[in-house]
């Protein structure tokens, strides 16, 4: 072994020591800074003043669910869960059901074309021109037509067809809306406030501003943890 002459061996490994030790430590806190502590989950305030919602406008609680319409778990939640949450809150009027979009997947895949952020505009057209009802009937559309998630399928022309299904929407208004980009750029603020809110999976869901976790501290979206996370808001 080559060492540097006149290095002491003894001293040597102890600045190496002390010097990793600082690393570690210094690993430690880039990786818990800015996360909230074990078991507390996600804060978020969310200016819902624009975001389409199922529900009474005075209920008085608010859930919000993140979902990229991409996201085949988001499938399953507006499939199997989302319909229990509104049978038993949203048409009893305690509860808001908000739907913000974080589209991700497609980048996270590095497909050629960003079509969870094409859906979501599509989305968003469909809200500006047709309302909540439409919003919600879009939305469901987009999730029995979901492809494969490594796959680009929610092209322009596929979701100007899928449009066509909505009950009363312009299409040729939503289809100027589509074409133009016209709601990129709500579109890329909203996915910027899901990120600043430390968002990293979908679904996510808040409840009142604050995420609904499980008894073992966990991020969750089972219809258990979220009907307990409103009935403790309601109280």
């Amino acid at each position: 072994m080559t060492r540097l002459q006149g290095s002491n061996p003894n001293r040597t490994m102890l600045v190496v020591g002390t010097l990793l030790a600082a690393l570690l430590i210094g690993l430690a806190l880039v990786a818990v800074r800015g996360k909230p502590a074990p078991g507390a989950g996600l804060t978020a305030d969310f200016n819902l003043a624009n975001v389409p919602y199922a529900g009474r406008e005075d209920a008085p609680v608010n859930v919000v669910v993140i979902e990229d319409f991409k996201c085949p778990v988001c499938k399953t939640f507006e499939e199997t869960i989302a319909p229990e949450l509104t049978s038993k809150y949203v048409q009893t009027g305690k509860a808001k059901l908000y739907t913000v979009v974080w589209p991700f997947l497609a980048e996270a895949r590095r497909l050629p074309t960003d079509d969870s952020r094409l859906a979501a505009q599509a989305a968003r057209c469909v809200y500006d021109h047709g309302g909540n009802e439409a919003f919600g009937s879009f939305k469901s559309i987009l999730f029995r037509a979901q492809g494969d998630e490594g796959t680009v399928w929610a092209t322009k022309t596929r979701l100007r067809e899928l449009a066509g299904n909505v009950e009363g929407l312009d299409t040729s208004k939503f289809a100027t809306c589509l074409n133009s980009d016209a709601t990129a750029a709500y579109v890329d603020a909203e996915k910027k406030v899901v990120e600043d809110a430390r968002v990293d999976h979908t679904p996510t869901v808040f409840v009142n501003g604050r995420e609904v976790i499980n008894a073992r501290g966990q991020s969750s979206y089972l219809l258990a943890d979220v009907s307990k996370a409103i009935e403790d808001a309601s109280n």
